[in-house]
């Protein structure tokens, strides 16, 4: 059990560096735009305080951790240029070992708030027609 428990904090300790690699990846001027809209859309979610679907939900609650933010991270990867990823990757692990702290993004939970909302207004408009 211990083995496991360790495995899961490497693999969350891994996960924030490529977070905030994709942070630095952002503001590199040799980053492709496209890859630059992605990597904001991923670092803002991944840092927001709240959850696109909220962790008390049975087995859903942890599938962005599990599957969405990795996919995310890896396809954003993708994108940038190998020389890119290196030195933000080399900047991210400075950061980590510096700051020793887990960042937020509050415009990462304006967006998963600004969904909960378009998504409770057309179901609504859903039901409301549907009646």
């Amino acid at each position: 059990m211990a083995s496991l428990w360790s495995n899961v904090k490497t693999w969350a300790a891994e996960l924030t560096a490529q977070v905030v690699t994709l942070w630095f990846c952002r503001k590199h001027p040799d980053t492709p735009w496209t890859a630059k809209l992605m990597a904001a859309a991923v670092v803002a979610y991944a840092l927001s305080p709240i959850d696109l679907i909220p962790d008390f939900i049975p087995v859903l609650g942890y599938l962005d951790e599990l599957f969405i933010l990795p996919l995310g991270i890896w396809l954003t990867l993708r994108l940038i240029p190998e020389p890119v990823v290196r030195e933000a990757r080399a900047q991210a692990d400075a950061w980590i070992a510096e700051r020793r702290g887990r960042p937020k993004s509050y415009w990462g939970a304006a967006f998963v708030i600004a969904v909960w909302l378009v998504l409770a207004y057309w179901a609504w408009s859903v039901i409301r027609d549907w009646s």
